[in-house]
């Protein structure tokens, strides 16, 4: 089995835009979900799938546990992995904000700033010459402006429902992000000649 992909895959919406990507081009994935399986082999395609964390899947990639994933920019952003980011695959847009509570400005010493990309925020006030402290948070961001927490909270904005339905505002917008196909550096290498195709395959589709 040297000569299968193991391919890492994150969990949720991500997984169905890029499994039916994937089924466009002639790999058909589409009922793994209903699995509970973790891993799943699929011998028609000489392919191994790894469901995991959004989070989790450049790890993955990185200590060549998986030859190659599927991961959206904002987490190629904040862990900064070796990974080689070989197509932006064009799905799951969304961005990375600053967002608060309308009309109230920063604090002048050490804002608070929630958030669970701490590198792409520190960096981000880094560069508007704004020292800041970075409040570690999971879920439920939306929360931490609201109590008086943090003065800005910085995630992932989709519609901007979730934002308008708590009454925050978008204050700036710091960058937009899709999922890229990612690849291990070694596998890139020996495993070219089963890469390859599937990297053709996927770039002409989106082209197309």
């Amino acid at each position: 089995m040297s000569d299968w992909l193991t391919i890492a895959m994150p969990k949720g919406r991500i997984f169905e835009e890029a499994a039916e990507l994937l089924k466009q081009i002639g790999y058909d994935f589409t009922d793994v979900e209903e699995s509970r399986k973790l891993i799943l082999e699929f011998p028609e395609y000489k392919i191994r799938l790894m469901l995991a964390k959004p989070m989790d899947v450049v790890t993955y990639v990185e200590y060549g546990a998986a030859d190659c994933g599927i991961a959206g920019k904002d987490v190629l952003l904040e862990q900064d992995r070796d990974v080689y980011e070989v197509l932006d695959l064009q799905i799951s847009p969304c961005y990375l904000a600053v967002a608060g509570v309308p009309d109230k400005p920063l604090s002048k010493i050490a804002p608070k700033i929630g958030t669970k990309y701490p590198r792409v925020a520190s960096e981000y006030f880094r560069e508007q010459g704004e020292q800041i402290e970075i409040i570690p948070l999971n879920g439920s961001i939306e929360l931490a402006p609201l109590i008086g927490l943090t003065d800005r909270i910085v995630d992932i904005v989709s519609s901007g429902r979730t934002l308008k339905e708590n009454g925050l505002v978008e204050y700036e917008k710091i960058a937009d992000i899709t999922s890229r196909f990612i690849v291990n550096p070694v596998s890139y290498r020996i495993k070219s000649s089963s890469l390859d195709p599937i990297i053709e395959k996927l770039s002409e589709q989106i082209a197309g």
